[in-house]
């Protein structure tokens, strides 16, 4: 697990809308702070920024992020359900 800085405001935390990258990262230890719904049409995805994890981001958008296949999966399905309630 990482060491998390310390997370008072907003810049203490990285937000993203996009569920293969949160998956990714929870797949490499990160932590989800909360999934923001505020807007009925899309779900934030709120991580506490610990160091590496700007890093781990710029490895999925560069495709050199390496996580396990099936952990990919189970932690995917495991947020669908999250998200859908089912």
């Amino acid at each position: 697990m990482h060491k998390p800085l310390r997370c008072e405001s907003a810049q203490d935390f990285y937000v993203t809308t996009d569920l293969n990258c949160s998956v990714s990262l929870i797949c490499s230890g990160f932590e989800l702070a909360s999934l923001d719904r505020t807007d009925p049409r899309r779900v934030r995805f709120v991580f506490y920024k610990f160091p590496g994890l700007e890093q781990a981001v710029d490895d999925y958008w560069s495709n050199t992020l390496l996580v396990k296949a099936r952990t990919m999966a189970d932690n995917l399905k495991s947020m669908k359900s999250r998200l859908y309630g089912g």
